[in-house]
């Protein structure tokens, strides 16, 4: 479960920006995820509500925007959203990069001085 230390990171970075920009309280956090961080939104909330008991997230919701894993072919151009990641182009059989899908950052979060 990766999860926990994922959540126990980002509360240490929202709580040292508020910190800094003078944030008593934080109301929502809202985080974007992509699929290939392996990261399940139930367990990130679980983590969340367990980790801002007694910190300045305490009474914070988490809001996750999940972000599909697009491909795009070296080749051909072709975009596609695979269920699983694929390496080869099903249409040329050239290599594929991947374009979405590896996204973790903290999109932003709201708070009272």
């Amino acid at each position: 479960m990766h999860e926990f230390s994922l959540v126990e990171s980002m509360i240490g970075l929202v709580r040292e920006s508020a910190a800094e920009n003078g944030i008593t309280r934080v109301s929502v956090v809202k985080l974007v995820v992509g699929r290939l961080v392996m990261a399940q939104p139930e367990l990130l909330r679980f983590s969340f509500d367990v980790l801002k008991e007694k910190t300045v997230l305490e009474g914070a919701s988490l809001e996750i925007e999940e972000r599909p894993v697009m491909m795009r072919c070296r080749g051909c151009g072709n975009s596609l959203y695979p269920e699983y990641v694929e390496f080869i182009c099903p249409s040329c059989g050239e290599t594929l990069e991947v374009i979405t899908g590896k996204e973790l950052y903290i999109e932003h979060y709201e708070g009272d001085s």
